[in-house]
């Protein structure tokens, strides 16, 4: 359709695809056959009669292990997505509401053939990998003056990454390692490493894994010493945070992990395509270069995290998408680029992101429209593509705001969110105003756009969120509520402009509405690279 091929350079037909909710099943306990069927037929739904999700998004009444069969969403936290045959496969940190992953595997996942309807389908491992603890104990035993194992690690598992190479499917795993390096004061004492593993399957759908070991860790430069003084010491002994693995094939065939959180900023380092693992780990300069940073070289905390980089044929750039700031309320998304794998990534301000500068633009931030608590720490982006339409999309979580009434621990709320990628005319990723829902398209015509919107600008605050403002589109073309000035669309190109500037627009899901509702949308940018959000009220 010609509204598509303006907005993202395709021209997919959404389709409605049944389907069937099953059991959670872990990988020992694969699906019965009986509930593998999926309806082969697919039918094209008018808008009109459009049926979308309804679940809810306070979900603590079923956030519990036994619950899981009617999660969907829920319970998602640092989601990434691949698609595998017919269904999107997700994984994810083991984090959820009340804990209610713990015991039963880590890295879990869920699949859907729609991006709406999702099923819980168990852990990657049921035991931390045992490389892990033999790995570390080896390093330990390998310091100067040599430090005694660690018989029971404690250990966290974070950010997965899945991704497609070839015919084989890579996880690249975080886990973190929490006692301290020595003793028992995690304020005197830094603690032990972190660590990037490997998992490979040739099927997603079967739940089985080979654990390939460790890619890469947390190692010392020299620079600062496994001493911590105090909380507040932030100066650590490694340079670059072995967790928040992403990856990426260059057109010329390279492969390239990116990885990094807080400390120094983010690194690339170039991987063997035999091994999916560094050519060689001998020396500091082997675990790769900064490519983005928040702040000059030299500073050993700085506030970003969970790089996500994507190539893109049709602009010939690397998207660098960063996670700005703590994840539980002021996570927000930011995205540089550059058309050299290692930079220099620079914002639409034309600003050295690698350097240290404030990536633009922002894409995602805390906000609320009417009718809703509104989401907050909505980051640790997963960008992932439909290889058969090409369409791009966001994924990441999205949590409840604090001291929700009614909601025990509201800001531990955290909820899976997928949302479409648009693409601006010079090259620029914008992220959906509201959550997918597979909305059928449709022509949309003046008439659609005459009417009372919600526009929210994502300006930066820290832990604020941003809530929404009326504009009032009046049939002269006029501009009214919070805006003044004029408008204009054109029913051919689909192409939406408010006071001269540009917003792509689309039939959405008004998720803050009740009943929830079919509605229009639209996103552009503001002259400084802030996303603006519109949505149509009902």
């Amino acid at each position: 359709m010609l509204r598509r091929r303006f907005l993202t350079g395709s021209a997919l037909t959404i389709m409605l695809v049944l389907m069937i909710f099953v059991s959670a099943c872990t990988k020992d306990d694969p699906l019965p056959e009986e509930m593998e069927e999926v309806v082969e037929e697919e039918e094209e739904v008018p808008v009109d009669a459009f049926a979308g999700p309804t679940y809810r998004d306070d979900y603590t009444s079923i956030a519990s292990w036994n619950n899981r069969s009617q999660w969907n969403l829920a319970n998602v936290h640092d989601p990434s997505v691949v698609k595998d045959g017919d269904y999107y496969y997700m994984y994810q940190t083991d984090a959820s509401y009340g804990n209610a992953h713990d015991g039963h595997g880590h890295y879990p996942s869920r699949r859907s053939q729609d991006l709406v309807n999702w099923e819980y389908m168990g852990a990657v491992f049921s035991e931390a990998p045992g490389w892990i603890k033999d790995s570390l104990n080896n390093m330990r035993a390998d310091m100067d003056p040599a430090l005694p194992p660690i018989q029971n690690p404690n250990y966290g598992f974070w950010a997965p990454h899945i991704t497609k190479v070839g015919d084989i499917f890579r996880l690249y795993y975080s886990v973190v390692v929490t006692n301290p390096i020595v003793g028992n004061d995690p304020n005197t004492s830094w603690t032990e490493r972190a660590f990037i593993g490997l998992a490979v399957s040739s099927d997603l759908s079967s739940g089985n894994w080979e654990d390939k070991g460790m890619v890469i860790s947390s190692v010392a430069d020299g620079l600062e010493s496994y001493q911590r003084n105090g909380g507040n010491d932030w100066s650590a002994y490694f340079k670059f945070n072995a967790i928040d693995p992403s990856f990426v094939v260059t057109p010329n065939g390279e492969q390239w992990l990116v990885y990094g959180s807080w400390h120094s900023g983010i690194a690339a380092v170039q991987i063997d395509p035999s091994t999916g693992k560094p050519f060689k780990l001998e020396t500091v300069a082997d675990y790769g270069v900064r490519i983005a940073g928040r702040g000059s070289n030299d500073n050993r905390w700085q506030g970003l995290e969970a790089p996500e980089i994507i190539y893109n044929e049709d602009t010939g750039y690397y998207y660098l998408f960063l996670a700005y700031d703590e994840l539980s309320v002021a996570y927000n998304t930011r995205v540089a680029r550059s058309q050299n794998i290692t930079g220099p990534y620079v914002g639409i301000d034309g600003l050295n992101v690698t350097a240290g500068a404030q990536a633009w633009p922002i894409l995602t931030h805390p906000y609320k429209f009417d009718g809703h608590t509104g989401w907050v720490g909505i980051s640790h982006p997963s960008v992932f593509q439909n290889p058969d339409t090409k369409e791009w999309y966001y994924s990441s979580q999205g949590r409840l705001p604090e001291n929700v009434p009614g909601i025990n621990v509201s800001n531990a709320v955290m909820m899976g969110q997928i949302r479409e990628i648009y693409w601006t005319e010079d090259g620029w990723p914008l992220v959906a105003p509201e959550r997918y829902a597979g909305v059928p398209d449709a022509e949309i015509t003046k008439e659609d756009i005459v009417g009372t919107w919600e526009e929210i600008t994502l300006e930066y605050q820290y832990r604020i969120m941003q809530t929404s403002y009326d504009v009032v589109f009046n049939a002269d073309n006029s501009l009214g509520g919070s805006l003044s000035g004029s408008w204009n669309f054109d029913e051919d190109s689909q192409k939406l402009t408010i006071n001269g500037n540009n917003f792509i627009v689309d039939t959405a899901w008004n998720w803050e509405a009740s009943p929830r509702k079919k509605t229009f949308t639209y996103v552009g940018l503001s002259s400084t690279g802030r996303s603006i959000w519109g949505k149509k009220k009902n």
